[in-house]
Order: C-alpha cells, then sequence, then structure tokens
C-alpha cells in the first residue's frame, strides 16, 4: 500500500513538473467523450487543395471560326487565395483560353462563371463561349448516351479571350488544409475569393491593361453585380463591361411572399410565352409571334395586374373575377383555379397546373421542358427536366476533355453543385439580398462601365420581368440609363442551349464586348 501511496504522488509530481516546463496553450479541456452519430453527421468534412493541385497545364490548339483558323492556348489549373495576412487560404481552379498572336494590352478578356450559390462553371463553359462545347439533342433537348464533344461554332474566342471559373468548393477549387472553407460560404467571402482570384489572374498572366468583362450567370449576375465594387475599392481594378446572363439583382423578385406581390407580377411575362409555345393561348393571341404575346402580357401585368394585386382584399368579387379571365388569357390556367389561388400563382405550381390534363409538368431552367411526375394531382413537380437533362452531357464531356485534352489531373472530386450550405447572407440576414445599389455606386464611380442584361423568354427561375423590373430601378439618371440595356432569346436560362437562341447571344455579346473595348482604347 506505502509503494502504491508513493508511485501516486511520484507521478502527481512529474506531471505538475511537466506542465510548468511547457506554457498552456490554450484551458484545460475535460476528458473528451465519444463523439455521437450525431455530431459525426454535423461535423465539417471537406477536400482540400494539396501540392498536386498547386499547377497550372498549358496545351496548344487550333479551331476554325467564322471562316478562319484560330490557333489558341488553353490554361488549367489553380491560382492561390489569400488572407488578410497573407496567408494561403485556398486555390480556385480555372480554364483560360487565349488566342495566339495577340496583343495582351488591347485583346480583350471576360470572366465567366456560373451561381448557385454553390454551382461550378461547368454549364457555361460546356455550352456557351469555349471553343468547344457538349452536343445536344436537337433544340437543346437531352440527348441519349454516349455523349460527345464537338467544336463551338459560337465561341467568342474570335472577339475575346476567356477564362472560366470555379467558387470555392465547386468544380476544383478548395481551401488548403488548417483553413475552414465556410468563410468563402457567404456573400461577402465570395466576393472576396473572386476579386482576389481576378487580381491573381491578370498580374500572373501580365492582363492588367486589357479591356475586361465579367459574365454572370443567375446567381453569378448578382454575384457580379457585388463584384464590380469589390474590385474598385479592394484592387484598384476598373472593367469595361459587364453581362448579367438570366439574372437578378434583387431576391425580392424570386421570393413569393403575402406582402410581396412585385414576384408574382414579373412571372406573368414567362407565364405567357411558356403557354405560347405548349399551344394553352387563346388563339388570337396563339396566331402572334412570341415577342408580340410577351410585349402584351408584361403591359398587363406591370399595369391592371399590378394594381389589383396591391389592392389585396380590398378587391370586390366582381373585380377579382375580372382580373382572373384577363390572367387566364395570358398564362393558359383556367379563371377558376386563378381566384382559388387568390389571383397569385407561384412558378412551382404553374409548371405544374399548366399541363395537368396531360400529366405532364414544366421545366424551370427551361419551361419547354416536360416530364411525367408519379402523378398529376401534386401542387409542385418533382424535378426539372431542363436540369437534369444537361448534368449528364456536360459531366461526361468536361470529365473525359480536361483530363485528355487539357492534361490536368487530380484525385480530388468535382462538384458541380458544392457543399456550401448553410450559406452566409451576412448583412442581407432577415431581408431579401439586392446588389442594385452597389452596381449603381460602381457606375457612378466608374462612367464608362457598360451592363448589358440578358433574359430567355422561357426562364423560371430568374423570369424575365424580374430583370427589367431590376435594370429599371438601377439608378434614375441618364447616365445609368443610357448605359444599361437587355436582351432577349427564345431560351431559357441557360438559352445557349438551343442553336437560334446561342448564336444570337454570341453576335450580341461579341458586339458589346467591341463596343466596351473600344470606348475604353478612346479614353487612352
Amino acid at each position: 500500500m506505502f509503494r502504491r501511496t508513493l508511485a501516486l504522488i511520484f507521478a502527481s509530481a512529474l506531471a505538475a513538473a511537466t506542465l510548468q516546463a511547457q506554457p498552456p496553450q490554450r484551458p484545460e479541456q475535460p476528458p473528451a467523450r465519444p463523439e455521437s452519430g450525431r455530431e459525426r453527421e454535423q461535423r465539417p468534412t471537406y477536400e482540400v487543395a494539396g501540392e498536386p493541385e498547386a499547377r497550372i497545364s498549358e496545351t496548344s490548339h487550333t479551331m476554325r471560326l467564322g471562316g478562319q483558323e484560330i490557333r489558341y492556348a488553353a490554361h488549367a489549373g489553380t491560382l492561390p487565395v489569400r488572407l488578410d495576412n497573407g496567408d494561403l487560404a485556398g486555390r480556385m481552379f480555372f480554364v483560360s483560353y487565349t488566342r495566339a498572336g495577340e496583343d495582351a494590352k488591347t485583346r480583350p478578356i471576360a470572366f465567366l462563371f456560373n451561381g448557385g450559390p454553390g454551382s461550378a462553371s461547368i454549364w457555361l463553359h460546356m455550352g456557351s463561349f469555349a471553343p468547344v462545347r457538349a452536343e445536344m439533342a436537337a433544340e437543346g433537348f437531352q440527348p441519349a448516351p454516349p455523349y460527345r464533344l464537338v467544336p463551338n461554332e459560337h465561341s467568342l474566342l474570335d472577339v475575346a479571350d476567356v477564362v472560366f471559373v470555379d467558387a470555392m468548393s465547386t468544380g476544383y477549387s478548395r481551401t488548403v488544409t488548417g483553413v475552414d472553407p465556410r468563410q468563402f460560404h457567404g456573400v461577402r467571402g465570395d466576393l472576396r475569393a473572386f476579386g482576389q482570384f481576378i487580381r491573381e489572374y491578370v498580374t500572373h498572366f501580365d492582363r492588367w491593361s486589357s479591356p475586361k468583362f465579367i459574365i454572370g450567370e443567375s446567381y453569378g449576375s448578382i454575384r457580379t453585380a457585388g463584384l464590380v465594387g469589390e474590385l474598385q475599392n479592394r484592387h484598384g481594378i476598373e472593367l469595361n463591361g459587364v453581362v448579367l446572363l438570366s439574372a437578378l439583382l434583387s431576391y425580392q423578385t424570386i421570393r413569393n411572399a403575402p406582402q410581396n406581390d412585385i414576384a408574382y407580377v414579373v412571372l406573368v411575362p414567362t407565364y405567357a410565352a411558356t403557354a405560347w409555345f405548349h399551344k394553352k393561348l387563346p388563339a388570337d393571341l396563339a396566331a402572334q409571334p412570341l415577342k408580340a404575346v410577351v410585349d402584351e402580357a408584361r403591359a398587363f401585368a406591370f399595369g391592371e395586374y399590378a394594381a389589383a394585386l396591391v389592392k389585396g382584399n380590398r378587391l370586390t368579387r366582381s373585380e377579382v373575377s375580372a382580373v382572373a379571365q384577363k390572367l387566364a388569357r395570358y398564362t393558359g390556367l383556367s379563371a377558376d383555379y386563378l381566384e382559388r389561388s387568390n389571383l397569385r400563382v407561384s412558378a412551382g405550381r404553374y409548371r405544374k397546373e399548366l399541363l395537368r390534363e396531360q400529366r405532364l409538368a414544366v421545366g424551370r431552367l427551361d419551361s419547354r421542358f416536360t416530364t411525367v411526375d408519379l402523378d398529376a394531382a401534386g401542387e409542385t413537380p418533382e424535378f426539372d427536366p431542363s436540369n437534369t437533362a444537361l448534368a449528364g452531357p456536360y459531366v461526361a464531356a468536361f470529365s473525359e476533355y480536361v483530363r485528355d485534352t487539357l492534361e490536368w489531373k487530380s484525385d480530388l472530386s468535382y462538384p458541380t453543385s458544392g457543399n456550401v450550405r448553410p450559406w452566409s447572407w451576412d448583412e442581407f440576414e432577415n431581408q431579401y439580398m439586392d446588389m442594385t445599389e452597389e452596381l449603381r455606386a460602381a457606375m457612378a464611380r466608374n462612367p464608362h462601365l457598360q451592363v448589358l442584361g440578358v433574359a430567355g423568354y422561357y426562364d423560371l427561375a430568374t423570369p424575365v420581368g424580374g430583370l427589367e423590373y431590376n435594370l429599371s430601378h438601377l439608378g434614375y439618371d441618364e447616365t445609368f440609363t443610357r448605359r444599361t440595356s437587355i436582351t432577349y432569346y427564345e431560351g431559357g436560362h441557360m438559352m445557349y442551349i438551343r442553336p437560334s437562341a446561342h448564336a444570337q447571344l454570341k453576335d450580341d455579346i461579341a458586339r458589346f464586348i467591341r463596343q466596351g473595348a473600344r470606348a475604353g482604347a478612346g479614353t487612352r
């Protein structure tokens, strides 16, 4: 017993001496308890960028575009993103295409990205303006596997160099070991990462003097609106122009709520386009061109319909009936259904109701698409056929292309939709995220900045009426209105999947870039 007591005293003294010799790094912690299954599920797990990702491949290629042969270099790899103290925080993946033999000081460059938040830029990369694209079926519908990559006759490479960038935690973009990626999973952290990437790119590739443009799609458009100011204020980088593709500047236009009638108003032009495509309109409207139908629906939506919604429950029964009859004319829905819906139908309910008698639901990203659900009695569709139609062809094409053609390999997974939830809305918590004022302020600081909005008539995710509403509130002086324009397409959210819309889109954006670059050259 005496020996045991002595041993315990000696061990305690030795432990105390050890603690005194090594200053504590943190307060003493209680003994660890076994981790529960729920805690293991909630514990953040993520891949990190390592040494294999810290490289850039370069390959040389040629293509035929617009009747001419174009030689270009493709770069695939990552560039560093750093913390305020200069420490490496992560690496953002990109693929760029640079035409050979051009003067970088005068050659325009465009940075492109998708949105989400949490979407990789595979959709723009494999569908829009790269030298190659994933082949779709006729009119952009879903093809049968196996899938092919084909030359892109609507690439922008004859006009500008293009850089496709993956947001942090999407694609191959990752933080490094020891850095929590959640600091980039929010409005401001996301802007910070993209701003640093662009600064790093123009430094690494010596493009500070190039005319610069950004093309942002979906959430990428509202990111673009904030990124213009981030580049101005933190990095001293000014842009020649921004393209807001399938855009929104405020979440107010896409959030249906009892006190938010504008979110219903902006949907009516897209409902009219959708009903026109599926032949659900009255004969006199069905005989008109799509643009004429949308124009008439817009006038009703922002006029008589908006005024009726503002009155709320002060509308008389006869007024409700009269508005329902007119709304039915433009939406393809029955007046009875509209009255029972209090004249307010969300996009999800519309997608299920329009073709219910045919047991079909229409797409969200592109309402030309249809699908058959489990039953025809529900309120919302099971899934979006216009979204799933792209996943197979685009992922297959990119996965082979990046490894075999671009010669960039990594053991990292390539999530097309990254785990960025919960997303931090920062100062926009408990309100609609809105970048209208940030874009207006950036335009005020740069009187040469041009803004082009791009809208697809069949887009139920970011409807055309929403973009029109947003841009009509982007400054009230001529200095803002004369530098802002919208182009329209008979396509959906990714209008470039439809060949005719793709050709028009390329022409419009090429013209926008040429004009913006020319205006910049004139100020030198």
